[in-house]
């Protein structure tokens, strides 16, 4: 099945927004078993969507769009391929209800704008939103194109993936077959090159499944494809013997969801005194539902009176040693563990960049990390490549990794 996405919005060829909903459709799409051939980023001008809509209607079996379905004087992609299939508009109930239901929870009245929404090509579906006011649409051979469906869903990612998991994807999967099954494994501090050297023998004994590598800035994924989820599982339990305390976890979840769960088996809590990463730390952890059951809390002591102030350090030991130093991060560990009252504390200081530190001799990328526990203070320092968010980014997913290993 030839497929493409056509993202529809001028602020997506701009810098300001990112076209992210191709990127998520690639992945569900490939739990099917299938890929895009082609993805296209086309603003709001009307004869540039009516000459791609005509090209993709030829060369694709599905066409997926996300964006143009709201009330807006720049919301016309529906319009625009019902005028190339010349197919009227009319006015669909169910989604006049659900409109007029929207804005009654909500106690105002949907403005005349608004009516356009539900308005649904002849010959095509109306695919419901049950988070917004713009629902989709599903059509099969628009303007006579008998190979070619037509899926058009709002650019709002919510609402986007939403409808796609409840109501476009068991049609596609109905279509596709056979379900193409993954085996996701997330690795922490193991650079892609080494593990590609170090799980090559594993790959080619078991070279039947599709393997991919896939390096970000805070870990590395590899993962397999099989429509057998035996083949996958025997490929599992050998990587979990190879990669040992390196494998952070296998399926859906990331670095964070682990050490919350580690955390909450061990019946230990968690606080958190974060200098360099400026409160990333905490932002990851509680992006997790449900963990202030093991973390307590933090303080983003970025400051010399900060970390006075929040988490304890003597002043003497800063004005000895430095903002960022070894002795301040261990006693930002060991203060907020003993001011939260926590089973563990975590530190982490350094210079993110992009000019050195007045207030020391730190370089642009050192990293200290200090995890203060039941029985020691463990210290690890890093020199971390990269821009400032890189730095930042990196420096809070190994102070979480140091934790896990720790746990582990």
């Amino acid at each position: 099945m030839r497929i493409e996405c056509i993202a529809v919005g001028t602020e997506l060829l701009a810098t300001e927004r990112v076209d992210t909903n191709s990127v998520w459709l690639a992945q569900r799409l490939a739990r099917l078993g299938l890929a895009f051939h082609r993805k296209t980023c086309v603003g709001d001008d009307r004869q540039d969507l009516a000459d791609l809509f005509r090209e993709a209607l030829d060369r694709s079996d599905l066409v997926l769009t996300t964006g143009g379905l709201g009330p807006t004087f720049d919301d016309f992609t529906k319009e625009v391929l019902a005028e190339i299939a010349s197919a009227p508009l009319h006015e669909d109930a169910a989604c006049k209800a659900d409109l007029m239901a929207f804005y009654a929870s909500r106690n105002r009245v949907p403005s005349a704008n608004n009516l356009k929404q539900i308005l649904i090509p002849e010959g095509a579906e109306a695919v419901r939103n049950p988070l917004g006011t713009a629902p989709g649409i599903w059509w099969e051979a628009p303007a006579g194109k008998g190979r070619c469906t037509v899926v058009m869903m709002p650019g709002v990612p919510r609402e986007m993936k939403r409808m796609w998991l409840d109501q476009v994807e068991p049609r596609l999967a109905a279509r596709a077959g056979a379900t193409l099954h993954t085996l996701r494994v997330v690795v922490g501090g193991v650079p892609e090159s080494t593990l590609d050297e170090r799980t090559r023998d594993l790959r080619e004994r078991h070279a039947h499944l599709d393997w991919t590598i896939l390096a970000g800035i805070v870990q590395v994924e590899l993962q397999a494809r099989h429509p057998d989820p035996a083949a996958l599982a025997s490929a599992e339990a050998e990587l979990r013997d190879l990669l040992g305390p390196d494998l952070v976890c296998v399926g859906d979840s990331n670095l964070e969801d682990e050490v919350l769960r580690l955390l909450q088996a061990r019946d230990e809590t968690l606080a958190l005194a974060e200098s360099m990463p400026g409160g990333l730390l905490s932002a990851k952890l509680t992006s997790v539902p449900g963990a202030s059951r093991v973390f307590r809390g933090g303080a983003v002591a970025y400051t010399a009176a900060a970390k006075e102030a929040l988490a304890g350090v003597d002043a003497g030991l800063i004005a000895a040693h430095g903002t960022v130093s070894e002795p301040v991060t261990e006693a930002m560990a060991e203060g907020i563990r003993q001011k939260l009252a926590t089973t563990w504390g975590l530190a982490v200081t350094g210079n993110a960049g992009p000019d050195l530190d007045p207030q020391g001799a730190t370089s642009v990328g050192d990293c200290i990390i200090a995890l203060s526990g039941p029985d020691t203070t463990e210290l690890r320092r890093f020199s971390i490549p990269g821009e400032r968010a890189d730095i930042q980014l990196r420096g809070a997913a190994w102070a979480l990794d140091l934790l896990r290993r720790s746990l582990l």
